[in-house]
């Protein structure tokens, strides 16, 4: 048994829900211990988070990931306990093997691996992980970026194990990531009696034109690395549950997934202006999620392509699809931030599963990348 595919049974074992480590930090933490790494165990609430560091000059490499999942769903529906790894045909199924325990073992070993090679390497290497990414992510990354920023530690390149994979290990690379802005919006109206609309005023019926507008905007176009702005409706909500009650108000939730051409602030203002065109007496709630960062070349670019090239020969897409990211926290602080990671096909989902062989070959990938960012 590889020693990837080793440690990444054990950390599946831990059955870690978020935001709950349950022991996997520890697993990790022990192994780094080993090779020289300095340990900071920073607990944020009831978050489990660590930064260990290896070396003391810059440039500073870091790992970053999470040992939180996601919940289980339901356990019948697996092909085996979900926290009790199984591997059938070459494939690894149980919870977190693609998001991101199977990472998080590929980066341990890949730096096992690289300093015992070069055990008086460039810079530093270090690990910032933590148990809540998969949950509220308030007591997790951010907090542990706060920490280091308050003592003026920089990282330098900054490589999150997110699953980027689409179809084959290494074909995309997560480059970036659009920003989120959420919108709680409440408009307000004037109950009354359907028979009897004149002496109430319809938040449904005042609302729905505003909405209209809001989502035929065009928000911006997009650029070379970013799709336009999308402005999406999740939840509409109205009424009293009779036929015959013109409803006080109507509760809409909505989120923009943003690019680099427009700010969270400007979102915010035409959004508000919108509504205000249409007359609306409303309440408007906000929240920012994060930023959209992007790495649009340099060192980590070049590194990450150039490893992949020569582990799976094949030419990597660099892409800002997908979701938000923990690197939404590190990108900020001036570092470089890339995703790499296994296939993402199963994440989240009823047997989550890994291919055993990519397990290695990822491995092989950080340590390539290692290589060529820190090697004397």
């Amino acid at each position: 048994m590889s020693a990837t595919l080793d440690l990444t049974l054990d950390l599946i074992r831990c059955p870690s829900v978020t935001p709950v480590d349950a022991n996997c930090q520890e697993l990790m933490i022990k192994r780094l211990e080993k090779i020289g790494f300095h340990i900071e165990r920073l607990r944020f609430g009831e978050v489990d988070n660590f930064w260990a560091r290896r070396g003391n000059s810059a440039p500073v490499f870091a790992f970053a990931g999470h040992t939180d999942v996601v919940p289980t769903g339901t356990l019948t529906a697996w092909h085996n306990d979900p926290f009790q790894p199984e591997i059938r045909d070459g494939v690894l199924y149980g919870r977190g093997a693609a998001d991101m325990k199977g990472s998080l073992a590929a980066m341990v070993v890949a730096c096992e691996n690289f300093v015992a090679q070069h055990p008086n390497h460039q810079g530093s290497i270090a690990f910032l992980i933590t148990s809540d990414e998969e949950g509220v992510a308030k007591d997790g990354t951010v907090k542990v970026v706060e920490h280091l920023e308050a003592r003026q530690e920089k990282i330098t390149w900054c490589l999150v194990g997110e699953p980027s994979s689409s179809k084959t290990l290494g074909d995309v690379i997560k480059n970036g990531r659009r920003g989120s802005l959420n919108g709680i919006l409440k408009v307000i109206g004037i109950q009354g009696h359907v028979a009897y609309p004149q002496l109430a005023d319809n938040p449904i019926h005042k609302a729905a034109p505003a909405l209209a507008e809001l989502a035929a905007e065009v928000w911006d176009n997009g650029n070379a690395f970013f799709p336009a702005t999308s402005f999406q409706i999740s939840n509409i909500h109205a009424g009293t549950g009779a036929n015959n009650v013109i409803p006080a108000d109507i509760d809409v939730v909505f989120n923009f997934r943003f690019s680099t051409e427009v700010t969270a602030e400007q979102l915010k203002a035409r959004t508000e202006a919108i509504l205000a065109k249409h007359g609306l007496k409303y309440d408007l709630a906000w929240s920012l999620s994060g930023h959209p960062f992007l790495t649009a070349k340099g060192e980590l670019v070049a590194a990450s392509v150039e490893a992949i090239k020569e582990v799976a020969g094949i030419d990597s897409e660099l892409s800002t699809s997908g979701g938000t990211s923990d690197g939404r926290f590190i990108a900020p602080t001036g570092a470089q931030v890339l995703e790499l990671g296994p296939i993402n096909a199963t994440i989240h989902k009823i047997n989550e599963c890994v291919n055993v062989a990519d397990l290695d070959a990822l491995a092989k990938m950080y340590e390539g990348i290692l290589v060529r960012l820190l090697a004397k």
